[in-house]
């Protein structure tokens, strides 16, 4: 009888250890999976900003074959492109002011863009030129895509911010040391509908 007992008392310490294990181990599991996906999402993210700075030559270099007297605006978007290109984060340090960094040379870089733009609406000849419509399709398509890869990853931290934090989750998340991660945020002004005159 006594030996029944102590199998009994045995069987259930091993039990109760091998769930407390399965527990650690997928909890853990799963937080490297989602800080991965938030890292190969950000690598999206990096990818279509480093296509935006890709076509920026060409179209400058288009541009500049209509507009060879706009150098100042030349200079300001080349300037911009390097800038904004030189800014390279650790996907493992995501932060709020290293994405703050990043968010800031690029929009350095769209202001540019857009200033170039402005010149453009002077040069009808250069707005019917087919290399720079083929040019302009693509920057557009690859704002859309900087959007959709920015949303992505926005959604990829929060189902990993939303699994640390998560009781009893957020306890094994603080032994391994993984930490809440930062998002996109809207540009500084974003929410203010611009002033339309005719």
């Amino acid at each position: 009888m006594k030996v029944k007992k102590s199998w009994i008392i045995l069987g259930v310490i091993l039990i109760t250890v091998f769930i407390i294990y399965r527990f650690f181990t997928g909890s853990y599991n799963h937080m490297v999976d989602f800080d991965e996906t938030v890292i190969t999402s950000w690598s999206n993210v990096e990818n279509v900003y480093q296509r935006r700075a890709d076509l920026i030559p060409n179209l400058v270099n288009t541009v500049k074959g209509y507009a060879a007297h706009e150098k100042e605006t030349f200079t300001e978007v080349i300037e911009a492109r390097a800038k904004a290109t030189s800014v390279s984060i650790d996907p493992a340090n995501l932060n709020a002011a290293t994405i703050q960094q990043f968010q800031q040379a690029q929009a350095g870089l769209s202001s540019a863009l857009s200033k170039l733009m402005v010149i453009v609406e002077r040069y009808p000849d250069l707005k019917a030129n087919q290399n720079f419509l083929e040019l302009q399709a693509q920057l557009e398509g690859t704002e859309n895509r900087i959007a959709v890869e920015r949303r992505k990853f926005n959604e990829s931290v929060k189902v990993y911010n939303t699994y640390i934090r998560s009781f009893p989750k957020n306890m094994v998340a603080g032994m391994y040391g993984f930490e809440r991660k930062m998002q996109f945020q809207a540009d500084e002004g974003a929410n203010i509908v611009p002033e339309v005159n005719f």
